[in-house]
């Protein structure tokens, strides 16, 4: 007769009995027939353990007694489509972060435009058809993606990739959690398992370990090796990138950082939307709906002022196309500009500090240019310190 603790046998014959993967009910059951308590045969598979009263043996010996435990994330009930289970938390590389809402919010300061309405039938068809979005920055490629899910009612799980990004990262893998083992999926595995949509964002600024990325660019699901589990993509699931440049890296220096991405990762992505800025009168409108948002009135003083800083930042564009100016104003810098007035309510103040991320030489050239299209403002004072 065997041993309480006997543990080689116990395995081979509740294994014999009831096949490698096991729950509470098969072990109680056993624990019944045979000489040996709950609890301790818990034990003895608590190195096979995959999430909460279930285990798998199939996992090898040498393997279990690194990962102790495999827990499923778990994700704060929301009023989405698919409602989840509660106290969810999603590895993300050495950060945690809780996840309580995967449809980003409508946002009343939106304006469409641009390849706008062309992204948002991708996304609500719900069919695999990867996105790359390409374009200067701070002209909305991120917000759009934000909005388009929000319009169309689908989840939105969002990494930002840098050079350090790996597959960890992406994929997931073992955190210490109260002393075990325990593995987190990665953002691109909850994208997958819950047929959500999945933002690369500045994906040009990724390494060769994005690579591991090839097989779900294809459509197809992904071998978690370190668990034995095969990941299929739930249907909607889809792929966004975001970058600055094509790919190709940055000739010019402006965008220190990114990287020329593979070219056989970059023959994944079917189809290219470059993004350019908005025209005036749609940056009018967005300046507009945000002058709103934060309740400064549209008497014809501020309208005048908005006019002022959309005709600004269209030449200084113009400018640099030509090659006249090393810099440029963007969108997200005008959006910095009216937010600054409606916290200090001076029309000056507000453009000068939001010219000082530019060096002094371009900082007075975009200031004396902004003089000669708006004649109400003091030239001659420096209001930064008021």
């Amino acid at each position: 007769m065997p041993t309480t603790y006997d543990s080689t046998f116990h395995l081979d014959n509740i294994v014999e009995k009831y096949g490698k993967k096991l729950d509470a009910d098969m072990v109680k059951a056993y624990c019944e027939d045979n000489p040996i308590g709950y609890q301790t045969i818990t034990k003895f598979l608590n190195k096979y353990k995959t999430k909460r009263g279930h285990w798998n043996v199939t996992v090898s010996q040498a393997k279990a007694k690194l990962e102790q435990t495999f827990q499923e994330p778990v994700f704060t009930q929301t009023q989405t489509p698919n409602p989840l289970p509660t106290n969810s938390r999603v590895g993300l590389g050495k950060t945690t972060i809780d996840i309580e809402n995967l449809i980003p919010e409508r946002d009343n300061t939106f304006v469409r435009f641009g390849q706008f309405p062309d992204l948002k039938k991708v996304i609500s068809s719900k069919l695999f058809y990867p996105v790359f979005i390409t374009g200067m920055s701070g002209n909305g490629k991120t917000f759009g993606v934000e909005q388009a899910c929000a319009e169309t009612g689908r989840e939105l799980i969002r990494v930002n990739i840098t050079v350090e990004t790996d597959e960890d990262d992406l994929i997931g893998g073992f955190r210490l959690v109260n002393g075990e083992t325990v593995w987190h999926n990665g953002a691109v595995i909850e994208a997958l398992e819950r047929g959500a949509i999945l933002l690369l964002d500045e994906i040009d600024l990724a390494s060769n370990k994005i690579m591991c990325l090839q097989s779900i660019l294809e459509g197809k699901g992904v071998f978690l090796k370190k668990i034995g589990e095969y990941i299929k993509p739930k249907e909607g699931f889809n792929v966004i990138a975001t970058a600055n440049t094509k790919g190709k890296g940055s000739d010019d220096g402006r965008f220190i950082g990114t990287n020329v991405l593979n070219e056989a990762f970059l023959e994944r992505f079917p189809i290219t939307f470059e993004q350019e800025y908005p025209s005036v009168v749609t940056e009018i409108k967005i300046l507009k709906a945000l002058s709103e948002n934060l309740n400064i009135p549209m008497i014809g003083e501020h309208e005048k002022f908005i006019k002022h800083l959309c005709d600004w930042s269209d030449i200084v564009r113009r400018t640099f196309k030509e090659g006249g100016v090393d810099e440029i104003i963007s969108t997200r810098r005008l959006t910095h500009i009216i937010r600054a007035y409606s916290i200090f309510g001076n029309k000056e103040k507000a453009v000068q500090i939001c010219l000082n991320r530019f060096d002094d030489e371009t900082k007075e050239s975009f200031w004396s240019l902004y003089t000669k299209l708006d004649d109400t403002v003091q030239t001659d004072t420096d209001t930064t310190n008021e």
